[in-house]
């Protein structure tokens, strides 16, 4: 047993530390209402079901933004490429106008902003929102999807945004 691991040392910190070492894929949740933009970056993101169709994100419990897009019934998870770490980095931060200057559209099953340029998008209802802890999971009924562009997708891995450079299948 590592000293890390003894009991009554900092856990959480062990925890992040451990868990920082698995990548994670970069995903921006939006929802909207007639009159404004919510968004968030979450890292904790994956599928779950193919029938039916739901995924799942995990935002934290003090999140701002996060009621304000489950009280739509419907989030559009938007996956970043590696050029737009720019982009995950404003909407990482509460506060402020995440959407000024940003190019998007209405995502086609229910309006919540489809982000410009996206490697890939997934257009849900929300189903289910269970408590996990400090955060909330949130399974997704997915309603449209699409891979807008190829690419090299963006990941959080040991605390830095990284890109995958194109790298898949037959890579």
């Amino acid at each position: 047993m590592s000293d890390a691991s003894i009991p009554g040392s900092d856990q959480s910190e062990q925890f992040r530390q451990v868990l920082g070492r698995l990548p994670t894929g970069v995903v921006i949740v939006t929802g909207a209402t007639r009159d404004a933009q919510f968004g968030l970056v979450c890292g904790s993101f994956m599928s779950v079901s193919l029938e039916p169709p739901l995924v799942a994100v995990s935002p934290a419990k003090t999140s701002t933004s996060w009621p304000l897009i489950e009280a739509t019934g419907a989030f559009c998870a938007n996956v970043l490429t590696e050029e737009q770490e720019p982009l995950a980095r404003r909407f990482a931060v509460s506060g402020g106008d995440k959407f000024a200057g940003v190019d998007w559209r209405p995502a086609p099953a229910t309006g919540s902003p489809l982000l410009a340029d996206v490697a890939a998008w997934i257009d849900c209802r929300v189903h289910t929102r269970i408590e996990a802890g400090d955060h909330w999971l949130v399974l997704g009924e997915v309603l449209d999807l699409s891979i807008h562009r190829e690419g090299g997708a963006l990941v959080f891995h040991g605390g830095a945004y990284f890109g995958l450079g194109g790298a898949g299948a037959g890579a």
